[in-house]
């Protein structure tokens, strides 16, 4: 309780509802993301006490990584890698006239998401580090593979159509040097394709650039409000929705606890894989991409869980979950702690004041992301011509802050006709950005694991966690026709006793 009440300090709570603040700034932007608030905030943290930095490093990466999602569900264009799978449903629900109810049910899913992440921290924070350490090369590989299967289950219309975007995005995680050789792949002798593509200038262009190419082709509305709504949604009803599917938003904040704890992951691979899994859950699984609730709970509450399960391994072992934790050690260095099992005992207040404050941040979060929606939906009530060339400026922006290159510039308006081209042939985008993403994961641990076992690949399939993910890969390949023989057979079982 000491500590607890201790996080009430003038000295800790100014500081901290600022970089909340400054986080739906920094998330709403395309191409801005978390990390970098981060990196922004450590240095100014530098002479003040611990539990003050710290503060200001959780309460900025949550509200960040929720702001996302509000470009996300009224422009098409993901503030944040991690909210790359808001887009599929939440502006869909935008276009139907309730983007206003998404984005408030986004607020309160990321929450209580962020709420199970933390007591998940608390209580079996040991456990869930000691499994991940259980993973080797040969788990993350099965791991990668999962979450790329996932591009067949989020696909909208063809199949076919989805597997040939997801290639595309695994080919375009290729270009750059070999992890195994130092050899230049697709590089063409130019120094900048040697340094890889990013996916998130890939990911502003297709969503983003690619929908301000396809609203240009209707001049007529440029002159009307971006987004003609009022934040209007009775709480009420946001409520009922999620007393209704508590159990999903349970389901996503675990798994993307999960996902959060196993270093290198993030809050982007959890995001697609809970909204995969709910989509497999579903009884409206045709229904997602086409402006389903359970479609926007699940990412939200992945995501913002997620960043609990990254402080697990960062805790307990010294090892970062993600580049935010990466971040965090360094400062925690700084401020003269040593992360590690002795953390715990030696620091056990601060331990505590960690986990105050990063449950108390979800409550502060749902007021500060209540008046960030107000305030961005006020800027998107400017003309489309406006907002769009606004989107434009901050995504060259976004693009160029990452590695200070124009390079990233050009592939940010490449990709966006590329985006705009595949949109009018009917090939969906998340998959390709999902390869993208975990290309190189699947990639360097796939040859790396080689490696280790001079090329045999049986223990990818002899290690007991990798033979259970090889087995779910195969379920999720084989679950449409494995449902199909199902429904056919309980058919056929009502067919026979109506019979008798």
């Amino acid at each position: 309780m000491d500590a607890f009440l201790s996080v009430f300090n003038i000295s800790v709570l100014v500081p901290w509802l600022l970089a909340m603040v400054l986080g739906i700034f920094v998330g709403g932007i395309p191409g801005l993301t978390a990390t970098m608030a981060v990196a922004l905030i450590v240095p100014l943290t530098y002479h003040m006490a611990p539990i003050a930095g710290l503060a200001m490093i959780i309460g900025v990466s949550f509200t960040s990584i929720f702001a996302g999602d509000i470009p996300a569900t009224f422009l098409r264009v993901p503030g944040t890698p991690a909210s790359g799978a808001a887009v599929l449903d939440g502006y869909e629900m935008n276009k139907q006239g309730l983007g206003s109810l998404a984005i408030s049910l986004d607020l309160v899913c990321s929450s209580i998401g962020g709420v199970i992440g933390i007591l998940i921290l608390i209580f079996i924070s040991p456990v869930l580090a000691g499994f991940a350490l259980k993973f080797t090369h040969f788990e993350y590989f099965w791991l990668g593979v999962m979450g790329l299967s996932m591009s067949a289950v989020i696909s909208k219309g063809s199949k076919t159509k989805g597997v040939i975007s997801m290639v595309l995005g695994v080919l375009v995680s290729t270009i750059g040097i070999d992890i195994a050789t130092g050899y230049p792949r697709f590089a063409f002798k130019n120094a900048e394709l040697m340094g890889g593509i990013s996916f998130i200038p890939v990911m502003i262009g297709l969503f983003g650039i690619s929908e301000v190419f396809r609203s240009l082709q209707n001049l007529e509305n440029l002159s009307e409000s971006a987004v003609g709504i009022r934040i209007s949604t009775s709480f009420k009803a946001v409520w009922k929705l999620v007393i209704k599917h508590f159990r999903l938003i349970l389901q996503s904040s675990i798994l993307g606890n999960l996902i959060g704890a196993l270093p290198g992951a993030g809050a982007d691979i959890a995001a697609w894989v809970a909204y995969g899994a709910a989509k497999r859950t579903s009884k409206n699984s045709d229904k997602f991409g086409k402006g389903c609730v359970e479609g926007v709970i699940a990412p939200t509450s992945a995501n913002n869980a997620a960043l609990g399960g990254t402080w697990i391994p960062a805790l307990v072992f010294g090892i970062p979950g993600d580049t935010i934790t990466s971040i965090v050690l360094g400062a925690m260095l700084m401020y003269g702690l040593k992360p590690g099992p002795l953390i715990f005992e030696g620091e056990r207040f601060l331990i505590n004041q960690i986990f105050s404050v990063g449950i108390i941040s979800q409550f502060f979060l749902l007021f500060i992301g209540y008046l960030g929606i107000k305030a961005y939906t006020q800027i998107f009530k400017f003309p489309r011509n406006v907002v769009y060339a606004g989107i434009i400026l901050f995504s060259i922006v976004g693009s160029y802050a990452i590695r200070n290159s124009v390079f990233d510039v050009g592939v940010v308006l490449v990709f966006g006709l590329l985006g705009f081209g595949m949109e009018k042939v009917d090939i969906p985008l998340p998959p390709m950005i999902l390869g993208l993403i975990l290309g190189p994961m699947i990639e360097e641990n796939l040859r790396v694991g080689l490696i280790k076992t001079d090329g045999s690949f049986l223990p990818f399939l002899s290690r007991p966690i990798s033979f259970v993910m090889f087995m779910i890969v195969v379920v999720m390949f084989f679950w449409d026709p494995i449902k199909k023989i199902i429904m056919q057979r309980k058919k056929a079982g009502k067919g026979g006793t109506n019979n008798e």
